[in-house]
């Protein structure tokens, strides 16, 4: 048991480090359910430059997500104060109600987009704050406590080394 142990650890280590596009990637674990007042922020530094990246926000979720979409408020600080707010929709289950989303067991991983073929102009920190806004259909106030996102993440992948 401990051999195979360690044999996973290795390839898992192999897999991460070979991760080249990596800027950023951080997750945040969400306890006993998504509730509308929580909000999940990431703070990142970076420099000015006309790179271009791509921007991830991932969620991890279970078969508790009785959903089939996922409402996000995604809000971006940049250093010097500008504030760019986005009201965000993402696909979470098929017609069927199966949950979309990379995983062998109950636990689906979905890499959604945020950005694509975005720059950074100012150099600093950057902070990220995502808020779920989902609410049940011809209701007007939010769901209380959105059951089954076990993990929000916020990633940044370089173009330059695919």
């Amino acid at each position: 048991m401990l051999k195979n142990s360690f044999w996973l650890f290795i390839i898992a280590f192999v897999f991460v480090s070979c991760d080249k596009t990596q800027v950023f990637d951080d997750y945040k674990t969400i306890d006993d359910g998504w509730h509308r007042d929580s909000i999940v922020t990431f703070k990142f530094d970076q420099d000015v430059s006309k790179k271009p990246v791509n921007m991830f926000i991932n969620v991890r979720n279970n078969d508790d997500y009785e959903f089939s979409n996922l409402f996000l408020i995604v809000k971006m600080e940049e250093p010097k104060g500008k504030i760019k707010v986005d009201t965000l929709e993402y696909q979470m289950a098929n017609p069927d109600g199966t949950l979309m989303g990379e995983g062998f067991s109950d636990i689906k991983e979905s890499k959604l987009w945020y950005k694509e073929n975005a720059t950074f102009l100012g150099k600093g920190t950057y902070k990220v704050s995502i808020q779920q806004a989902v609410r049940q259909t011809g209701k007007v106030k939010g769901v209380e406590r959105l059951n089954g996102i076990t993990e929000i993440g916020f990633r940044i992948e370089s173009l330059e080394n695919k």
